[in-house]
């Protein structure tokens, strides 16, 4: 039972949606793959401006929260990148630290949890498997189609449980 009594959740992505990652993803093309310099590297994303938008009118009617594959490891840098950009105060949910299960795993646990007492008004991501999984479980999808896609950010996404 959701509690209607609280505004709607717009449930936000960074990379890619929000923040851009085309420069380090360099970092993923290596082999092995950096993982720490491509996180290292986050800060500088520079801000996608369809998705900053969305989220800014989002916030009108909707709590925002963000929902990233991202390490919890990378928390601090993550929140200071949302605040030097403008973006809507909200709660941030991240993986753990070690958690390699597939991103459209660990997103949807996180996206089912958040639906059981709060209504959930859109979820905005660039993964089209998170994106799938979402729509089939019932929630309404703003695919982010705004940024060029990776093919090794796919890979991690959904074989590497890295982001």
């Amino acid at each position: 039972m959701t509690d209607s009594s609280r505004r709607p959740l717009a449930v936000f992505d960074l990379d890619n949606t929000l923040a851009d990652t085309a420069h380090r993803q360099r970092f993923l093309e290596r082999k092995p793959r950096d993982w720490d310099a491509f996180f290292a590297a986050a800060p500088q994303d520079p801000p996608l401006a369809e998705g900053i938008a969305l989220a800014v009118e989002s916030a009108r009617e909707c709590e925002v929260v963000y929902l990233t594959g991202r390490p919890e490891r990378c928390g601090s840098d993550t929140r200071e990148w949302l605040d030097r950009y403008g973006l809507p105060e909200g709660r941030v949910y991240m993986r753990r630290d070690g958690d390699r299960r597939p991103a459209r795993r660990t997103k949807m646990e996180i996206l089912r949890r958040l639906g059981k007492d709060r209504e959930v008004r859109v979820l905005v991501d660039d993964d089209e498997l998170v994106c799938d999984d979402a729509e089939a479980a019932g929630f309404t999808v703003i695919r982010a189609r705004w940024a060029d896609p990776s093919a090794a950010l796919r890979v991690a996404q959904e074989r590497e449980g890295r982001t």
